[in-house]
């Protein structure tokens, strides 16, 4: 056998391109696949977070009084005073030590705030107080009480009914069909409400949601950022 005809032949340029066209719908069945994967674990993360921030509200109205923080004065060791304006983190902050970490106020989806590791003022070098709306993902219901069940206490910022704040709060009246925009989890989000279900709806399922609840206006403090 000759040399030339030993020499392993080269692809061909319709060769090439069928191996790039295989490699091509591959990816994009496999890609997406992932993709939603990852979506789907975020998601179920931001739950878990949620399910943890209601607790705290929780065991905080039990250690103080039936009510949630946001009912009761500073001076009494509640937040009512910082229901307004870019102080949603307050809310959180004062159950510093029920919440434990300030990790479960980030949704691990949310690429517009940072996430902080320690609620003491006095950071240690390379630690991240949690001192701004900037660490927060989720919006805090004004309104919320363990005696109406179906109240929103808190969920992801990027719910909305179309109307604008009002210093920072959003009303989401009976009139007015709430729903999520694209930011986070791409139009579904998940709330807690105030008996401490986490439910994760699209759009459609939280405007039928609280159609369905009693007929009252949910006051949501959303954690915009400050000037």
């Amino acid at each position: 056998m000759s040399f030339a005809a030993g020499r392993k032949r080269g692809l061909t340029l319709v060769e090439v391109l069928v191996i790039i066209m295989v490699i091509t719908i591959l990816a994009g069945t496999f890609v997406p696949a992932a993709t939603k994967r990852k979506q789907r674990a975020l998601r179920i993360q931001c739950v878990n977070n949620l399910k943890l921030a209601g607790l705290a509200f929780r065991v905080w109205s039990g250690d103080q009084t039936p009510d949630f923080p946001m009912q009761h004065s500073v001076r009494k060791g509640g937040t009512m005073e910082f229901s307004s304006g870019p102080n949603a983190f307050r809310h959180f902050q004062v159950m510093s030590n029920e919440l434990t970490t300030p990790k479960v106020l980030f949704c691990p989806a949310d690429s517009e705030r940072n996430p902080a590791t320690t609620f003491d003022l006095k950071a240690l070098p390379g630690e991240i107080p949690f001192t701004s709306n900037s660490n927060l993902s989720y919006f805090v219901g004004l309104d919320a009480e363990e005696s109406d069940p179906q109240r929103l206490l808190t969920g992801d910022r990027n719910i909305t009914n179309g109307t604008p704040l009002k210093d920072g709060v959003l009303e989401l009246a009976p009139n007015h069909s709430p729903g999520w925009t694209d930011e986070i989890h791409r139009k579904i989000g998940n709330v807690a409400l105030a008996d401490g279900s986490v439910q994760m709806e699209n759009s459609m399922g939280l405007s039928s949601a609280l159609t369905n609840a009693p007929a009252f206006t949910n006051r949501l403090q959303m954690p915009v950022l400050g000037q």
